[in-house]
């Protein structure tokens, strides 16, 4: 039997591994009524997720009338305040994550999360799932320099997990050109946070349930 062709699989979170959509639109709502402004649905948040709170609150404030100046860094805060308070309200894990990550601990595989999201809020959100201590790494938006879809996150992934092929997992565009600008291949899950079809996002490979991953990798 050949070993699993992949030391390290990663892992975005926001739209792959939880849907956040509920808690996440909760914390736009938030801060918009601070600027006495109507709510957004969720589903009009959900294209507003992928590149970190700041650009989702910008986003926000654009579609719920416009973006005065200085609102973005005062109401930042307040977001990030209410989030990191009601951060696991609604989230919840997609179907088949646990039983995945079990199925790579077992053969031997390293995971991480690579998330434009801050990282003490990726790891308060992890933790609230019992899925912090199973990463090899957690890479936030603020933990280095850049984000995705810069490839040195998914670089840093690699560095931290002790080298090896790896491979990454996501929802969004960001995910897809972080992973090809890194020469690593790209899985899209269909289920995420999309802003088009999974089709059109380039990845390299597109599964439309975690059970379909472990033997998708298994063979490449």
């Amino acid at each position: 039997m050949n070993a699993f062709p992949f030391a390290t699989v990663g892992f975005d979170l926001d739209g792959t591994l939880l849907d956040t959509l509920g808690d996440l639109a909760a914390a736009v709502n938030h801060a918009l009524a601070l600027m006495d402004r109507a709510p957004l649905s969720p589903d009009a948040v959900r294209p507003m997720i992928g590149r970190g709170a700041k650009h989702m609150l910008e986003e926000g404030l654009r579609a719920s009338g416009g973006v005065p100046e200085g609102a973005v860094e005062r109401l930042y805060p307040e977001l990030l305040d209410f989030y990191g308070a009601h951060i696991a309200i609604e989230s919840r894990l997609f179907p088949g994550v646990v039983a995945t990550l079990d199925r790579l601990d077992a053969l031997g595989v390293k995971t991480a999360v690579v998330t434009n999201k801050a990282e003490h809020l990726a790891r308060m959100l992890l933790a609230e799932f019992g899925l912090a201590d199973r990463m090899a790494t957690i890479i936030g938006g603020d933990t280095l320099n850049v984000r995705k879809p810069s490839p040195e996150p998914i670089h840093a992934m690699v560095e931290r997990c002790g080298g090896g092929r790896a491979a990454f997992v996501g929802d969004s565009i960001y995910d897809v050109m972080a992973a090809k600008n890194a020469g690593v291949p790209s899985v899209a899950v269909s289920f995420g946070f999309l802003d088009r079809p999974a089709p059109e996002l380039g990845a390299t490979y597109v599964i439309d349930h975690f059970d379909e991953l472990v033997p998708l990798l298994a063979t490449l």
